[in-house]
């Protein structure tokens, strides 16, 4: 059975990592372990977790800028900028729902791998927004790198790296990082019945118009009646997101509706249940099925999304949705997760990036979880990893 270290301050977990250096046994790296499933499986009888690293260390509204212990809660971080309206502009999924675990995801797990949102379209992704951190790395060390704002780029490449690196480099311990106001008003307009393909037409439509579109996402009928309790149009969804002042908004969505009435029927969703959408796309709610099926997130061009999946449903059952203008693509496969085969399609369209999000613990320890790295890559890869953790004590096997 794993056993578990908690440490309470920076210190005790410097300690730790030193000693099992010196006992030279691994451990996982972990916050509030929401997103169990993801990754291949970790080799280690001891776990290393942020969570009684917790609470905000610095929040001033008015430079927009946040600094918090990796442990916090990301409901905590949330519900203290929506008291002076702000927020994580790039939208952290939360993984429980499609991964079916417990626990509460933490701000430094955030960004630790890299969680980004509908909003990434013109917000950037959570690592754009991640201005400093601190963390214990493989030999010990506490590091600090990155400052409080962007121009200071003084470790900057390293606090990009910690950025995506599924706790492998090492212990975030504290992350400094951008917030923006909230948009007072959000609304939705939803064009129903048009195929992958029309969508995608629809999509890059909407997304090359001056009407500066938040969101933009394709919900076939197959997982469309998942969202908002089934009270969507009947027919495939296809929905864009505007935010910002009610004046400019409302301007903004009559040029919008005005642009796609050529695609097909267009309704809107205002107010609450604009909200309540944009978030059940950002937990992809499609696939909170209470399954294990294998689970793919998918990055490629967004022209490339609907014909990656077309050419894949001639060789395995797969279902699938869209964000990001149909460049982030969500695949439930109905059986086996088909690796060799999607990636082989991926780099058909293009090439891109696939991450094994969720499956069983028997397929995620013989299916690479993340896109297989290019030979000068991984060389590359595998000399970070020796610099900043040489024991190689943290997650191992987590990146196959």
């Amino acid at each position: 059975m794993r056993q578990f270290h908690y440490p309470r301050s920076e210190a005790e977990a410097a300690d730790i990592v030193r000693s099992h250096v010196a006992s030279g046994t691994a451990m996982k790296i972990a916050g509030g372990n929401t997103r169990a499933l993801m990754g291949n499986p970790v080799t280690a009888d001891y776990c290393l977790r942020s969570t009684s690293l917790s609470g905000i260390v610095q929040y001033n509204p008015a430079e927009m800028v946040m600094v918090a212990k990796a442990g916090t809660p990301v409901r905590e971080i949330e519900a203290a900028l929506a008291e002076k309206g702000q927020m994580l502009a790039f939208e952290p999924m939360d993984h429980r729902a499609v991964m079916g675990t417990s626990g509460e995801p933490t701000i430094g797990g955030v960004f630790a791998v890299n969680s980004s949102g509908p909003r990434r379209l013109s917000a950037g992704a959570a690592r754009d927004h991640l201005l400093g951190v601190r963390f214990v790395n493989g030999k010990g060390e506490v590091i600090k790198a990155g400052g409080r704002v962007m121009k200071n780029v003084t470790g900057l490449d390293l606090v990009k790296l910690m950025a995506g690196s599924h706790g492998t480099l090492g212990f975030l311990t504290e992350v400094t990082f951008k917030v923006l106001p909230a948009p007072p008003v959000s609304e939705t307009v939803l064009i129903s019945g048009l195929g992958d393909a029309e969508a995608a037409v629809a999509m890059a439509t909407v997304m090359g118009l001056p009407v500066e579109a938040s969101g933009a996402a394709h919900l076939p009928v197959t997982v469309r009646h998942r969202y908002l309790n089934n009270r969507l149009p009947e027919g495939e969804a296809t929905v864009f997101r505007l935010e910002g002042l009610k004046a400019s908004v409302e301007a903004r969505l009559a040029k919008l509706v005005s642009a796609v009435a050529g695609f097909g029927l267009v309704s809107r969703i205002a107010g609450p249940e604009s909200r309540i959408l944009w978030q059940e796309i950002r937990d992809c709610r499609a696939y909170a099925d209470g399954t294990s099926r294998p689970l793919w997130k998918v990055s490629v061009a967004p022209s490339a999304g609907h014909r990656l999946v077309a050419a894949l449903r001639l060789e395995a059952g797969v279902d699938a949705c869209y964000d990001w203008q149909g460049g982030l693509v969500w695949m439930r496969m109905e059986s086996d997760p088909e690796a060799d085969v999607l990636r082989a399609m991926i780099r058909s369209v293009g090439g891109g990036h696939a991450t094994l999000v969720r499956a069983t613990d028997a397929v995620r320890s013989h299916v690479a979880a993340f896109e297989p790295q290019a030979k000068g890559l991984a060389a590359l890869s595998a000399r970070v990893k020796a610099s900043m953790d040489p024991s190689g004590l943290f997650n191992p096997g987590m990146m196959g």
